[in-house]
């Protein structure tokens, strides 16, 4: 039985407390991890023009092991859940395409070694924070990379070092993973993108009806009708086209009167990875491991990936990548348990 816990202090701890390595042996059969849920306020976040609370839901999962193993320390995977997603599903509260402990159960039976694993809740007022950083959204960047690793460092028996923590994330959260993950390789040592999304600025609402229907949203219950599409528009011009001076909303779409806004369309393309790796070679090349996969039949995304893959082999970057038979979400439960788990099994110290 799994067990559940809501820890009420919140605090951040802004210090990296003293670890000690410790062999962790995989486990034989099949033995049950633990789950807690929390809050972790983050001061990168408040202020947001959105309005969205700056005391986050995060989830914990605790490998079998920790409940009695004394004074061991433990590496820490950080897990980015996707657009209109929340950690809630991805854990298993609510019926979903995967359920994490499950899968970090099932790699620890296959001789995987034990991890904590942690997921914030990043559904926000438009569905989605896209991890990046803006006076909309907020700082999602800070709060991840480093007021949240700090809490989690500070509470739990962390290895509290680089070399010990792993990035990873889906479709929005494997975006997330890409774009935090070359910016701190002084936090993470190693990333893995499962189906990352938004690796090209995603131009598809400047169709006709694409300018009509996300021109034509003026509240919040209009956007809440708006097709996914539409709505993923407006998180992104909340992430990367910020404008705190155009209520209620706070953002620039990336077409006005119908017609492209360069300067918007600057601003969103300077956010995609593709556009940002020759910047941060220096960084990516400072990571201890790589990978990234998509489905087959994600076709967007796997072609993004396959250029990425193109982009790293030109660096001499070594990586790993793999298109796989899916869609963006037909394959993930698996690929969790037998690809992404096991890449950190062998990478984090």
């Amino acid at each position: 039985m799994r067990y559940f816990a809501t820890l009420l202090t919140i605090s951040l701890f802004t210090g990296l407390m003293a670890f000690t390595q410790q062999a962790v042996a995989p486990l034989k059969g099949l033995v049950k991890g633990s789950v807690e849920r929390i809050k972790v306020h983050g001061k990168s976040l408040e202020g947001n023009l959105e309005g969205d609370s700056p005391d986050r839901d995060v989830v914990v999962y605790l490998p079998p092991g920790y409940r009695s193993s004394g004074a061991r320390r433990y590496p820490v995977v950080y897990l980015l859940h996707g657009y209109t997603d929340s950690e809630e599903r991805w854990f298993g509260f609510v019926k979903h395409f995967i359920s994490v402990p499950d899968a970090a159960d099932k790699a620890l039976a296959s001789g995987g070694k034990e991890t904590i694993i942690v997921m914030p809740n990043a559904y926000t007022r438009f569905q989605g924070s896209m991890y990046s950083t803006s006076v909309t959204t907020g700082d999602w960047e800070t709060y991840v990379a480093t007021e949240l690793v700090a809490f989690i460092d500070g509470h739990y028996r962390t290895l509290a070092t680089r070399d010990s923590r792993g990035l990873a994330g889906h479709s929005m959260g494997g975006y997330g993973t890409m774009r935090i993950g070359m910016k701190h390789p002084e936090v993470f040592s190693a990333i893995y993108a499962l189906s990352p999304c938004c690796m090209i600025p995603n131009m598809s609402g400047q169709g006709r009806a694409g300018v009509t229907a996300a021109e034509s949203i003026h509240t919040q219950e209009e956007f809440e009708k708006a097709d996914f599409g539409t709505k993923a528009q407006f998180a992104s011009a909340a992430a990367w086209s910020p404008n705190p001076k155009n209520p209620p909303f706070f953002l620039d779409l990336p077409t006005k009167d119908g017609q492209p806004q360069p300067q918007i369309i600057a601003k969103w393309a300077a956010n995609a990875p593709l556009a940002m790796v020759d910047m941060y070679i220096g960084n990516l090349k400072r990571l201890k491991a790589i990978a990234f996969d998509a489905g087959d039949k994600d076709t967007g995304i796997a072609a993004t990936v396959k250029t990425l893959d193109a982009m790293l082999n030109q660096y001499g970057l070594p990586h790993q990548f793999e298109i796989y038979p899916g869609t963006h979400t037909s394959g993930v439960a698996e690929r969790v348990e037998k690809n992404m788990l096991p890449f950190f099994s062998s990478n984090l110290r």
